[in-house]
């Protein structure tokens, strides 16, 4: 891809990354400080600790985006405490009161934005896991942005409409699966998956060979929330064919670091 093509794919990637963090703005503002205070889907996380969470990623983010040294001192502190300190970051920032943490994630997220806007074709920023490009690093954000917002609603019982931004989610949960075999110390499979969804614009979202033996089908938004570990596959349209694929549902992630915990099963159209 020229520096051109790639500069135009970023440009779109950071005007969803702005459009998701403007819908869960929207979703947030306004509540009562009782309601920051609500449990949310992920056991001991109110509201407060979602968007506390977001903050603290993006601080993080900008971080290796400007300041790598620095940032490398931060992935050195998560090795040590690899169990605890993306919760500690969380319970911090939901300590503040509400309209001071709303204010820093508003400038955060607007803050990070620009510099990655501004970011020279070619940037590669160290992360968690391998480093990434400014397309990637603002696909992660989107991901992280939909997944813990996802989390919000559930927590205040709202629906979300389902969007087209939900693509980002879905590649990166794809690009995703020789990690999630890798970090939990699994054999990664030798050959590629085919991965067919049904995209909420009506058309199917394929990834892989298509005449790869190995498959995994089911609508986008469910296999969104299967690799953010916002649900569990068992409550999830989602099919695999083939032993390595099927295992794969069990262990998909879409986020760098530790493997995640995931959901129990709430029983559900999706399961077995």
């Amino acid at each position: 891809m020229s520096e051109a093509g790639a500069g135009s794919v970023a440009e779109s990637v950071l005007g969803d990354l702005r459009d998701e963090g403007a819908e869960l703005d929207r979703l947030v503002r306004g509540l009562s400080d009782q309601k920051w205070a609500w449990r949310t889907s992920a056991v001991g996380w109110s509201i407060a600790h979602q968007i506390a969470h977001l903050a603290w990623t993006d601080q993080v983010a900008l971080l290796a985006a400007t300041e790598p040294e620095a940032f490398a001192e931060e992935v050195a502190k998560a090795a040590a405490a690899p169990e605890s300190f993306v919760d500690q970051g969380a319970e911090e920032g939901a300590a503040l009161p509400p309209a001071e943490l709303l204010a820093r994630w508003r400038n955060g997220r607007e803050e990070l934005w620009r510099v990655l806007r501004s970011a020279p074709p070619g940037t590669r920023i160290p992360w968690y896991g391998p480093p990434m490009g400014v397309a990637s690093m603002a696909t992660a954000r989107i991901m992280e942005t939909w997944a813990h917002g996802q989390d919000i609603a559930d927590g205040l019982g709202r629906r979300r409409e389902p969007t087209v931004r939900l693509r980002h989610v879905a590649r990166i949960g794809v690009r995703a699966r020789d990690y999630a075999f890798g970090v939990r110390g699994l054999a990664v499979p030798g050959e590629e998956f085919r991965v067919e969804l049904e995209g909420m614009d009506g058309e199917v979202w394929a990834y892989g060979p298509e005449g790869a033996a190995q498959r995994v089908t089911g609508p986008a938004y469910d296999f969104c929330l299967l690799v953010t570990q916002r649900a569990h596959r068992a409550d999830l349209a989602v099919r695999a064919e083939g032993p390595d694929a099927d295992r794969w549902l069990d262990i998909a992630q879409a986020f760098a670091g530790p493997p995640g915990k995931g959901r129990a099963p709430k029983g559900g159209a999706g399961g077995e």
